[in-house]
Order: C-alpha cells, then sequence, then structure tokens
C-alpha cells in the first residue's frame, strides 16, 4: 500500500508532494460568511451556528456556573491529568519570556520593550470533537505573556453545549471568557466583533480549511498565528528501530485525516520492508483505518537512504512538522537538522508526547513552512516597541548626516524638522 523509494532516483516532486489546491469556492463561502457577521453580528452568527452546526444558541457566552458545572461532573483523574500537563507547558513556556533592553551613551537613549497584545482570540475545534490539548497549548502562552484578556471560541454540539473536558482545560488555563460559536463565523467574530463576542488583536488554534480559511482572510484586520496544512510527521530510522513503532508513530498522524502524511527515512531496507508490512496490520485495528488507510495510500513514503547524514539533508528539504529519530544516537544527529517544527529523540520520545503533555507547544509549522517559522510561543503574543531619546548635544552631532540622507530620499521637511532643530 504505502510507496517505497530509494534515496538515490527520488526528485523533490516526491518528497515534496504537499496538498497545496486553492478551494475557490471556500474561499467565496468563507467571503460571504465573514461579510454577514460584519453587517449583521450577533444575528448571523446565531443563523450560521444552527445552520452549520445544528444547535440554537441564545446566549453564547458560557457562564461561570457552566464552567464550575463541568468541573463537578469530570472525573477527578482527568482532572489531574489536565493540571500534569498543564504544569509542563507552563514550565517550558515560562522559559521564553523576554525582557527588553536599554543602550545608554553620549546623551542618546535606545531601547526595546516587550508588549503583550491586549487581547487574544483562541479557536478550539469542537462539535463532535473534544481536544482539551488545543486549550492548553495556546491559552497558557498567552496568559505566560501577559495578556489581558483571552477570549476562547469553540462550536457547541446540537444541543448548544461545550464538551465538559474543554470548559475544564479552559479553567485550568486561565481563559477569561468562552463563546459557543465555531467555524469561519467566529473567527469572523473574533477580527470584527459582535454585539456579544469582543474584536481580539491575535487569533491562534487550528481547524478546519473553512476556519484556516477564514484566518487567512481576516490577517491585517488582526493577527494570526499561522495557516495550518494537513497534520505530517517524518521519522529517520537506523538498524537499531523497531518496526512496530515505527509503523505505530507513522499511524498516530495519518489517522488525524485523509491529506495527512507520514514519511519514514530509513537506512535499512529490510527494517523499512518489515514496517510496511507492520502499517497493514495494525491499520486494520485501527477505528479510523479508512482515514488513516488513505494517507498512507495517497501521502505517505518510505525511503530508502545509504546514511542518516543522506536522511537528515532529505528531512532539511522537506521541514516536517513532527520529526522523530529513531536512531542510536539521537542528540548526533540532531545537529543535522535545520528544518523541523518539533523533534522528537530516541525510541521512547513519540509524536503523541508532544500532543500532550511533554511541555513544548504541539501547534507547529506545517507544509514545510518549518523553514522560516516556528512552533506557537509566549512570541506569538507579545509585540516589540522601540524608543529612543536624543539629547541636544547628541542630535547637534549628528544632524548634517540626517539631513543629508534625507535629502538623497527627496524628502525635505524630513530635513527641515532636523535643521529648526539646529538653529
Amino acid at each position: 500500500m504505502i510507496k517505497i523509494l530509494n534515496a538515490e532516483n527520488i526528485k523533490d516532486d516526491d518528497i515534496l508532494n504537499r496538498t497545496s489546491a486553492v478551494y475557490p469556492e471556500v474561499e467565496k463561502a468563507v467571503r460571504e460568511i465573514i461579510g454577514r457577521v460584519v453587517r449583521e453580528g450577533d444575528r448571523a452568527l446565531r443563523e450560521l451556528t444552527l445552520k452549520f452546526d445544528g444547535a440554537d444558541v441564545d446566549c453564547f457566552e458560557v457562564s461561570p456556573e457552566e464552567t464550575e458545572r463541568a468541573f463537578a461532573e469530570t472525573d477527578a483523574e482527568f482532572i489531574d491529568i489536565l493540571r500534569s500537563a498543564a504544569a509542563n507547558i507552563s514550565e517550558f513556556h515560562s522559559m521564553q519570556k523576554r525582557t527588553g533592553f536599554e543602550i545608554q551613551k553620549d546623551g542618546i537613549l535606545l531601547g526595546q520593550r516587550f508588549l503583550p497584545v491586549d487581547r487574544a482570540g483562541i479557536y478550539v475545534p469542537g462539535g463532535t470533537a473534544s481536544y482539551p490539548s488545543t486549550v492548553l497549548m495556546n491559552a497558557i502562552p498567552a496568559k505566560i505573556a501577559g495578556v489581558g484578556e483571552v477570549i476562547m471560541v469553540t462550536p457547541p454540539d446540537k444541543k448548544g453545549n461545550i464538551k465538559k473536558e474543554i470548559l475544564c482545560a479552559a479553567k485550568i488555563a486561565g481563559v477569561d471568557r468562552i463563546f459557543k460559536c465555531g467555524g469561519a463565523q467566529a473567527i469572523a467574530a473574533l477580527a470584527y466583533g459582535t454585539e456579544t463576542v469582543p474584536a481580539v488583536d491575535k487569533i491562534v488554534g487550528p481547524g478546519n480549511i473553512y476556519v484556516a480559511t477564514a484566518k487567512k482572510e481576516v490577517f491585517g484586520k488582526t493577527g494570526i498565528d499561522m495557516i495550518a496544512g494537513p497534520s505530517e510527521i517524518l521519522i529517520i530510522a537506523d538498524g537499531t528501530a523497531d518496526a512496530e513503532y515505527l509503523a505505530a508513530d507513522m499511524l498516530s498522524q495519518a489517522e488525524h485525516d485523509r491529506l495527512a502524511s507520514a514519511v519514514l527515512i530509513v537506512t535499512d531496507r529490510n527494517l523499512g520492508l518489515k514496517t510496511a508490512e507492520e502499517l497493514e496490520s495494525q491499520l486494520s485495528a485501527l477505528p479510523r483505518a479508512s482515514i488513516a488507510a488513505a494517507a498512507i495510500r495517497d501521502n505517505s513514503k518510505i525511503i530508502i537512504a545509504q546514511s542518516t547524514e543522506q536522511a537528515a539533508e532529505i528531512s532539511n528539504r522537506i521541514a516536517p512538522e513532527h520529526l522523530e529519530l529513531m536512531v542510536d544516537k539521537p542528540e548526533k544527529l540532531l545537529e543535522k537538522i535545520r528544518n523541523a517544527g518539533s523533534v522528537f529523540l530516541g525510541k521512547y520520545s513519540p509524536e503523541p508526547l508532544g500532543d500532550y503533555f511533554a511541555g513544548p507547544n504541539h501547534t507547529l509549522p506545517t507544509s514545510g513552512t518549518a523553514r522560516f517559522a516556528s512552533p506557537l510561543s509566549v512570541d506569538d503574543f507579545i509585540k516589540r516597541s522601540s524608543y529612543i531619546r536624543y539629547g541636544k548635544e547628541a542630535l547637534s552631532a549628528v544632524g548634517n548626516q540626517i539631513m543629508a540622507f534625507a535629502a538623497r530620499e527627496g524628502l525635505d521637511a524630513h530635513a527641515a524638522a532636523i535643521k529648526k532643530r539646529l538653529k
């Protein structure tokens, strides 16, 4: 079922064939939805929530009582798991906090400040699914950054309720307000505001193609984290790896959706063939077997490389979202990795460890954007602002140079602003 290729014979088209289709009908529908929310506010939000989620919602905002009830009804074991995961995420992201700096010399003061956005919006997929991990991974960095107000939107079920696991995670992560709406209409509400939902300065969080397209459409009106593509994993393995583990980790991403991809680059052909057999065997036991099978068949591959160095070079060209180094000395191979969202070292560090618990963020650059983009972090909720102060003597010392510079650009008023101070 899965394609097996030799590294010597592959071309970029063989390894970089990510889905990059444009869907004009989706873009058109999303623009119409955004336009309705901008014009009609809560009315559009209510009608669209009924249309797409089947929920007739009178009050969009989740009350404190609803959250407390969900917390009381959730088993203590899962609450403890959420708290442990939140502690790990907080510990890791607290190390990302930055401080400003100042330079003082000869009557000059220069500096830089790091300031949080006033209000951040978090999109959490919902409805038939439940992703409390997404709540933790998006809200905790925002709170550590010092965001004044964290707003969460998530689709309700047909009864107009939010899953209790989502509400529990929101309470633990410190989310300030929660609204029962999803899809492109929720992104529009966060960007432009309605009578009920406040407009935010930045929107983060994953979603389906309508959510991703809506984020793309509102960028500029508000900030966004990234345009996420289908989930992907790449594994580099040598002869010490276990085919059972390799297949299991590939399927852990393939089950996300039919467009997901799982790539194995292995230096041992027999291990590659054994992993292909394991994929077939393990697929049959998966509840989401049809989804995973399509992802393995259409978007995944096993590449036979001559060395781990060659494997690392191919991996850097692919720039995967998740990268596992299932080799004898993963820390040494890590030195050769330049492009990857998150890297997992050794046979006991499977990708789901990062999805839920370890601490580094699971919102990662996809579709090769790890060449220039980074995982979600405290920085995503921070703005940099610089400041300048010159004394009279300091300005006099450089005034003629500034006026000459302005003259070269033909901006006389710029030069005049200096000249008037030098009289």
